[in-house]
């Protein structure tokens, strides 16, 4: 009989991450910038124990696992969170776009230029999760920082009662698509979510928290491809009532010609600000408080569900029940991670990745829609 002893060492929340974004980088042959090498870290211990595994048996960095692996270690390194689960460099590639939706200027990559592409968590008090997730350009990131959708409502009424240029970077009109695009992870009163005009259609797989959004999105996107008029109408029909159908009715009567009025264009980028600019118009905004107050937040959700369910739209959209709605967002801890002992690692085999997975308590929210 023989007894083999092994040493365990006591890892954080932190060292943990590190070591599997270590393993991660050296499995596809990436090593991590060269000051993270040179110090002992968790990070260079999952870098030496993947490469004892790997070898030369690697996977292939394309350019959104390095934009993955950049995204992972930029949150480790500031203690953010970051969820593997989901945020896969697959889903890293469903939220690519060619121009910055607040913007509007065409992106670049890689050149170390503000027009660069550049990955936002919508929300700043949340992790880098599923559903809060961007492509803006570097200028529009660094500008919106930390500001969520009251700052940048704020913003917006400081440069039009001050005749300013701007603030960080950005006018009244780039800003009031900032204000937009973060009301959409803010879950808000249904009354206020019912006044906002959407001077920004959703990024793709960005979750919506507010019913009256959703709805607004929803129908706003059928301009987008032909046949709008036939599923307008089927939508119509899914309506509760002649009152909401009217409304219905007078509101989109107001959007129409303010989207037909920039032209017919084949351009898809140049149809999506066509029906962000047409919501600028207060007639739009107005009759469309009117309809979206009739109804209820589940009576919204009720209708963009049926009509999903009879695919008027072009888009998949899947409601998410209220356990799941921030799902990996980290929100009990404003999005970073806690540094508390979770686990202990032996010491040998060096080479073997650690199984274990941090756990997130279910968080009680609205459902949502992506």
């Amino acid at each position: 009989m023989s007894t083999e002893l092994f040493a365990t060492t006591t890892l954080t929340a932190h060292e943990h991450i590190g070591f599997e974004l270590g393993w991660d980088h050296a499995h596809h042959g990436v090593l991590p910038p060269a000051p993270y090498m040179q110090e002992p870290s968790a990070l260079r211990d999952g870098v030496l124990a993947g490469q004892a595994t790997f070898g030369q048996r690697t996977l292939l960095p394309t350019r959104h696992v390095r934009k993955w692996l950049q995204l992972r270690l930029q949150a480790w390194l500031r203690g953010r969170s970051f969820e593997t689960m989901q945020v896969t460099p697959h889903y890293l590639q469903q939220l690519d776009v060619t121009y910055c939706p607040i913007t509007r200027q065409p992106l670049s990559s890689a050149t170390l230029q503000a027009s660069d592409a550049s990955v936002d968590r919508v929300r700043n008090d949340a992790g880098y999760a599923a559903g809060n997730l961007a492509v803006m350009s570097t200028r529009a990131n660094q500008a919106k920082a930390a500001y969520g959708f009251r700052d940048a409502l704020g913003f917006v009424r400081q440069i039009e009662t001050g005749r300013l240029g701007g603030i960080d970077g950005l006018n009244a009109a780039q800003w009031s698509r900032v204000a937009v695009l973060c009301s959409f992870v803010e879950p808000l009163d249904h009354a206020e979510a019912s006044a906002l005009p959407l001077l920004v259609l959703p990024p793709n797989r960005l979750r919506l928290m507010n019913p009256a959004q959703a709805l607004q999105a929803y129908v706003s996107r059928q301009l987008l491809t032909p046949g709008w008029s036939k599923r307008t109408s089927r939508i119509e029909a899914l309506l509760p009532g002649k009152p909401a159908r009217r409304a219905f009715q007078t509101f989109f009567h107001a959007l129409l010609p303010r989207v037909l009025e920039a032209g017919r264009t084949d351009d898809a980028q140049r149809a999506r600000w066509a029906i962000e600019d047409a919501w600028r118009n207060p007639l739009v905004l107005r009759r469309w408080t009117a309809f979206a107050r009739l109804l209820t937040p589940a009576q919204c959700e009720a209708v963009v569900a049926r009509a999903a369910a009879r695919r008027l739209g072009t888009l998949h959209v899947e409601t998410l029940p209220q356990v799941r709605a921030t799902e990996g967002w980290n929100l009990e801890s404003r999005g970073y991670v806690p540094h508390a002992v979770l686990m202990q690692r032996q010491a040998r085999p060096a080479a073997r990745k650690p199984s274990f997975t941090p756990q997130v308590p279910p968080m009680q929210q609205p459902s949502l829609f992506h």
